[in-house]
């Protein structure tokens, strides 16, 4: 057999290619995975943009060809165990996890539980164990077989947003009653804006977007009031916090300058605006704090610390179901077959082409 990749350039993310390599003989103690599907998200192109930074092009090493340079951009989705060299993993089970934009995948099992289990790759010990754990779809509270597509699509960032929310109320909103999001029309800002209406209903909830995304920003009736980037300099001024999802230097620039010390905090999330992505750069000083980044599996294990797995697991899958039925009918799932639609798909993203209204899922 052999497993294919789609190999993203590092410093050129609209340089894509295939490459296929023999996986070799599976190690004692591995189990081999076959990719049955992931969806591609905006959180995907924050990987590959902030890749090496904050290690994502190291979970899934590029194999085969001459792939110097090059990665696999990790994604959210399923897959089946098609052979095992452990003793509680049998073949056929179904994960959900971490995953390259592939078709295979190796991992190591370890502190296996009826519900999942780590990833105990050596070359994976130094990132988050938030990435490393594979849930086992047989015996996982979160699983619903009628919504795999919507947890791939919308599950990870809806996790990020959660958190934001999350901290953001523990500071007490830094003393804002209102919250400006930024790429409003991405699915961790939905997410973020769903759980600010339920456990934060006193902040009003701005949505920024690009002139063409307002009116579906609109429609998912998340936001008390959406507006374009080039009206930034228009909006009433009060105190109020930021979170950028877009990093897009100019945006975040318009922000600072207009509200200057009315802006309490500002908050930096994702990169979906790679052409403009300089916004922790080398710009000159913007009036008003200074952005802080927010590291979404750094906020995860501090969550969890405090309220248990349990109590924690609880609160998020409150609040996931909730998003779930704001959000319905939202966007028009596309499923599409092969590999080289995933290719097709990031590329599409990495331009800005793809309209939020859809989600997109692969199946290699």
């Amino acid at each position: 057999m052999t497993i294919a990749q789609v190999q993203i350039r590092k410093d050129e993310l609209t340089d894509a290619i295939m490459v296929e390599s023999d996986p070799g003989a599976l190690a004692d103690g591995a189990i081999r995975l076959e990719v049955e599907s992931f969806s591609v998200t905006a959180n995907n192109i924050t990987y590959a943009v902030v890749g090496d930074g904050f290690g994502y092009w190291n979970f899934f090493p590029a194999k085969g060809g001459d792939n110097a340079g090059r990665g696999v951009v990790p994604m959210w989705g399923h897959a089946r165990v098609i052979e095992s060299k452990h003793d509680e993993i049998a073949v056929g089970e179904r994960l959900y996890g971490y995953l390259p934009m592939g078709t295979g995948l190796d991992v190591v099992p370890g502190n296996v539980s009826a519900s999942g289990f780590l990833d105990m790759t050596d070359y994976r010990q130094p990132m988050s164990p938030i990435y490393n754990q594979y849930a086992r779809l047989a015996a996982d509270p979160e699983h619903d077989p009628a919504k795999e597509a919507e947890r791939m699509i919308y599950g990870p960032l809806f996790k990020t947003g959660f958190l934001i929310e999350y901290f953001m109320r523990q500071e007490n909103w830094f003393g804002a009653k209102e919250v400006l999001i930024t790429s409003a029309s991405s699915k961790t800002a939905m997410g973020l804006a769903s759980v600010a209406r339920q456990n934060s209903p006193g902040v009003k909830l701005i949505g920024l977007t690009s002139t063409p995304n307002c009116d579906f920003v609109e429609e998912t009736g998340l936001y008390d009031e959406v507006y374009a980037y080039e009206e930034v300099g228009h909006l009433p001024i009060h105190d109020c916090v930021s979170v950028d999802f877009a990093g897009n230097a100019e945006v975040l620039d318009r922000i600072h300058h207009h509200f200057t010390n009315m802006l309490k905090y500002s908050c930096l999330v994702g990169a979906t605006h790679i052409d403009a992505r300089s916004a922790l750069g080398d710009a000159a000083p913007r009036p008003g704090p200074n952005p802080t980044l927010f590291f979404a599996p750094d906020h995860g294990m501090a969550f969890f610390a405090e309220h248990g797995p349990a109590k924690g697991g609880e609160l998020m899958a409150g609040a996931w179901h909730a998003f779930l039925a704001a959000v319905d009918g939202a966007i028009t799932v596309e499923k599409h077959a092969g590999l080289g639609a995933a290719r097709t798909t990031f590329l599409d993203m990495v331009s800005g082409k793809l309209d939020p209204a859809k989600g997109i899922v692969i199946e290699p």
